[in-house]
C-alpha cells in the first residue's frame, strides 16, 4: 500500500471538520489522517492516489500541502 507523507497547515479540530467532508470525498473517508498534535501538523494518504491529486483535494478544502521528502 502507498503511504504519502505531507506538511499541512490543518492544524486544530476545528480545520479537520472543515476538510474532512472535501477530503473525504476526494481521497475517501479511511485513506487520511491530520496528526494535529505533532507540531509539522502530517496529512498522511494511503492508497493510490497522486501526489497532485492530494494538493489540489486541500487546495480545494481551504489549505495547503507539501510532500515531506
Amino acid at each position: 500500500m502507498k503511504i504519502q507523507k505531507f506538511k499541512t497547515n490543518i492544524k486544530c479540530t476545528g480545520c479537520l471538520a472543515t476538510a474532512s467532508p472535501a477530503l473525504n470525498e476526494a481521497l475517501g473517508e479511511d485513506a487520511w489522517k491530520v496528526d494535529v498534535n505533532n507540531l509539522q501538523k502530517t496529512l498522511t494518504v494511503t492508497g493510490d492516489v497522486n501526489e497532485n491529486e492530494v494538493i489540489v483535494a486541500v487546495k480545494e478544502a481551504g489549505f495547503i500541502a507539501e510532500p515531506i521528502a
